[in-house]
């Protein structure tokens, strides 16, 4: 690949793809046409492909309604509406009571501005809501901030989504495959069915995964497959002593190619007891 330095989020969400873009990128077919980030998150991947067009989905609205934010808001101003809100709230690393006040507040206005703050501040950056669609992450003492790092991720992030065609839409996953154009390449990165982190084992206010939504998403591949639009799908294969028996299945009873993944989701969770790195079989299944 010509590029050798990746585009970091400002969104550390949990799950995302960045510390393992060197391995998945350079499997992706080049000349893409339309790009179709299924499961975008933080958009780590997204703002990382050479495409003409860029299509970001994820069922998580207030996620979306963020970057719809900072891609129609100049990078000044949204620097300042950080500032303003780090000041009027006297956030910091210590100061619970702030958080918890900007909290109630973005509970109650839902302002993007508000949930980047939120993000900056809580505990491990997570973006976690409950099913009143109450944003209900606590607050990361001593450990998070809007700091330098952050301030600059979101910097070049700001640039990248406003430079590039980048669509944003908040849909079921079936409803975003819809009439995608043929010359399209679809990335899924789906919650992971046999890991359990803070980033899927709920339904954080909106939907969950189980495994009929494997198995819907699955046959959706098959669709595209079918329709000759290449994808590439990121799973585990094996995670401690469990194994996705309904994506072991579907591979051996198809001809897509697999790419084994060097990774391990021992820090996915802070209470996890297990520190063996080989635990996790994480692959990247293309259909090419």
């Amino acid at each position: 690949m010509k590029q050798t330095r990746f585009l970091k989020s400002p969104l550390n969400y949990i799950g995302g793809k960045y510390k393992l873009l060197s391995q998945i990128m350079p499997l992706f077919p080049t000349n893409i046409s339309t790009f179709v980030d299924l499961f975008c998150g933080g958009c780590n991947v997204a703002i990382n492909v050479e495409a003409k067009k860029i299509l970001c989905n994820d069922n998580l609205i207030y996620l979306i309604e963020l970057l719809e934010f900072l891609q129609s808001n100049s990078i000044q101003s949204t620097l300042e509406q950080t500032q303003e809100t780090i000041k009027k709230y006297t956030l910091n690393k210590t100061n619970e009571n702030g958080y918890y006040a900007l909290r109630n507040d973005y509970n109650k206005k839902k302002s993007p501005i508000f949930l980047l703050c939120l993000i900056a501040f809580c505990f491990n950056h997570q973006i976690r809501f409950n099913n009143s669609h109450h944003f209900n992450n606590p607050f990361g003492k001593n450990k998070s901030s809007f700091n330098d790092t952050m301030k600059n991720n979101l910097i070049a992030f700001i640039k990248t989504i406003q430079e590039k065609e980048i669509h944003f839409s908040k849909l079921d996953f079936t409803k975003a495959l819809e009439n995608i154009p043929q010359k399209s390449f679809v990335y899924a990165d789906p919650p992971y069915l046999i890991t359990q982190s803070t980033y899927n084992d709920g339904k954080r206010g909106f939907s969950g995964w189980n495994e009929y939504l494997e198995q819907k998403l699955l046959y959706s591949l098959d669709e595209l497959n079918s329709q000759n639009i290449y994808f590439a799908l990121s799973n585990v294969l094996y995670h401690k002593q469990n194994e996705n028996k309904i994506l072991k299945k579907w591979i051996q009873s198809r001809k897509y190619t697999i790419h084994n993944i060097d990774s391990h989701y021992t820090n996915a969770n802070y209470q996890t007891k297990y520190k063996d790195k080989n635990q996790t079989q994480e692959v990247l299944i293309t259909n090419y």
